[in-house]
């Protein structure tokens, strides 16, 4: 149960949180559905990727985005959303424009469902779950594979970065963790 009104910040839970985690991208996009109990025990739901079409437009593979991300709201009726930041180096630019594009559609898609977003960096998702802001998608797979008692290591990359955006961002839940 939220205590303040959907789309106003992140917020304080009382009983159970369902958080979907998001990795954007215009050509492969990470997603993790992951619950949280009132003790901060997260359970896995559903993790996976959305392959958009390489060969289409920008504009079409954000619109299947955008359909890709609400089918997925709709399904798991999330209570939060935790999405990666935008992370900026001069010698990725154009990653970044990328990213950024698809990052504004699938903040609309949640703004759209009244769902809390927080916006978590990079390297702050990667020293919650391993330690170091500069790890490796091999040392995340295996701290998310770890943490998470998986008998395999999420693949593709995509997949435990997404998971641990959600693990990240429903530590970040007062009441919760």
């Amino acid at each position: 149960m939220r205590s303040t009104q959907p789309g106003r910040g992140w917020t304080r839970v009382e009983n159970h949180a369902r958080v979907v985690g998001i990795d954007p991208g215009t050509r492969i996009a990470g997603y993790a559905v992951v619950d949280f109990d009132s003790r901060g025990s997260a359970t896995i739901v559903d993790a996976g990727i959305f392959r958009l079409d390489a060969d289409a437009t920008l504009s079409a593979r954000l619109r299947q985005l955008y359909e890709d991300v609400t089918a997925l709201l709709s399904e798991h009726s999330p209570t939060h959303m935790a999405l990666e930041a935008v992370f900026s180096h001069v010698d990725h630019a154009r990653t970044a424009i990328q990213m950024a594009h698809g990052r504004g559609v699938v903040l609309l898609a949640a703004e759209l469902r009244g769902i809390p977003v927080a916006e978590l960096p990079p390297a702050e998702v990667k020293r919650a779950l391993t330690g170091k802001g500069n790890a490796s998608k091999a040392q995340m797979q295996r701290a998310v594979m770890s943490q998470c008692g998986l008998a395999e290591i999420p693949e593709p990359p995509d997949v435990a970065d997404a998971i641990g955006i959600a693990l990240c961002g429903g530590r970040r839940l007062r009441g919760v963790a």
